[in-house]
């Protein structure tokens, strides 16, 4: 399948490009490091094979709906830290917000950041009315990002690993998320 070539999304100190094949071998990376897989893969090691279904499955979402998964880079130096964007996840479908890091850039604020121009062009950019999103309720900091976006609680799933999801919709957000570039 051909790579999707746009749009970057920029903020202070993120540069976040469509995921592309050519860096299938950098995702692999970051989707095999532990700290991101504990919470995002429920700890399963992926192949790359995987790697490059998910970018093919992401080039299809960005040309059906504009909304699919961007590789995050920090911009001062290009270094691919992460993930970000929109996947669809349950059955039946949902698409929902994703991120993850690994975990040297983890307490920087970087996954607010991300998360905040991700939910920027969710609003703005694909004029979604709500954006949904879902972690394992051990994950804190996941929930703590999701609650600084004003984003509420709308269910849980009961279990010890418990999935707890939020949503957010449009008329509540506040002006950094629904203002266009």
């Amino acid at each position: 399948m051909e790579d999707f070539t746009g749009p970057e999304l920029r903020s202070r100190r993120l540069l976040l490009t469509p995921f592309r094949r050519i860096e299938a071998d950098a995702l692999l990376t970051v989707f095999r490091d532990a700290g991101v897989r504990r919470y995002l893969l429920d700890d399963l090691e992926v192949s790359r094979q995987w790697v490059l279904a998910e970018i093919d499955a992401s080039a299809a979402r960005f040309r059906e709906n504009g909304a699919g998964l961007w590789t995050a880079r920090l911009s001062r130096d290009g270094e691919i830290i992460g993930f970000g964007g929109f996947r669809e996840f349950f059955d039946p479908p949902q698409l929902q917000l994703l991120y993850g890091l690994l975990p040297g850039h983890w307490g920087q604020g970087l996954a607010t950041e991300m998360a905040v121009r991700l939910c920027r062009q969710g609003f703005a950019g694909l004029g979604f009315r709500t954006i949904r999103a879902a972690t394992d309720a051990p994950n804190h900091a996941s929930i703590r990002v999701l609650e600084k976006l004003g984003m509420r609680r709308t269910d849980s799933t009961p279990a010890d690993d418990a999935t707890v999801f939020f949503a957010l919709d449009r008329q509540d957000a506040g002006p950094d998320l629904v203002a266009g570039e």
